[in-house]
């Protein structure tokens, strides 16, 4: 049979996402960009793994790539960072059309927004589209939730630099970790097997039989 999207060549791999059976070059060419591929496609994996082995370098105009981070910062914050991660796992579980851009994005709005703060004039920008926009708001009740938790135990609060930081870390982290694929998803993966077993984050069984 020809593969349904370009009804040209034989269909020769079968897409959990389509459920349907593509050719080669298709699933090449529109994985995570045309093709909202599941994570558990073993093609995408296979993909995956190959980039593993190909690291991407960043360019020199990436945002927030002039900070130099403190060599402790990240395992004096070490709880701080994975509360920070579960938060956007935690995120993404419940919104299931969040890519690895939109994650970038809210986080590199509010570390924007940190970055401000250290300069002594508080500047807030969200981001406009709706996912980072929602989630920069998830992150920023997340921090405000911890601080006055802090204040009620009478414990010292996260410094607004550590956060600032962290949440360059984390935008870092991510860049390298995704693949720039606009519905890549391989940072959000990555956050979600950091916690195999919070509940929070499982991911419904595949329905899908494959031939």
């Amino acid at each position: 049979m020809a593969c349904p999207i370009c009804e040209k060549r034989k269909g020769a791999r079968f897409c959990p996402a389509k459920g349907e059976t593509i050719c080669a070059v298709c699933c090449g060419t529109g994985r995570e960009v045309t093709i909202d591929c599941t994570p558990d496609c073993p093609h995408l994996v296979a993909a995956h793994r190959y980039e593993d082995e190909h690291p991407r370098a960043l360019p020199p105009d990436t945002p927030l790539l002039d900070v130099t981070l403190p060599s402790d910062v990240i395992h004096t914050q070490q709880q701080l960072m994975a509360a920070f991660a579960f938060t956007i796992a935690k995120f993404c579980a419940s919104q299931r059309d969040a890519t690895d851009s939109d994650v970038l994005a809210g986080i590199q709005a509010l570390a924007e927004t940190y970055k401000t703060l250290r300069s002594g004039i508080y500047y807030e920008k969200p981001p406009d589209a709706r996912l980072p926009r929602e989630l920069y708001a998830a992150l920023t009740s997340f921090i405000a939730e911890v601080k006055q938790q802090a204040d009620r135990s009478n414990s010292s609060a996260p410094r607004d630099a550590d956060i600032f930081f962290l949440l360059v870390f984390l935008y870092r982290m991510g860049l390298l970790r995704t693949n720039g694929r606009p519905r890549s998803r391989r940072y959000i993966e990555f956050l979600r097997g950091q916690f195999p077993d919070a509940q929070e984050l499982k991911r419904e069984e595949s329905h899908i039989i494959v031939p």
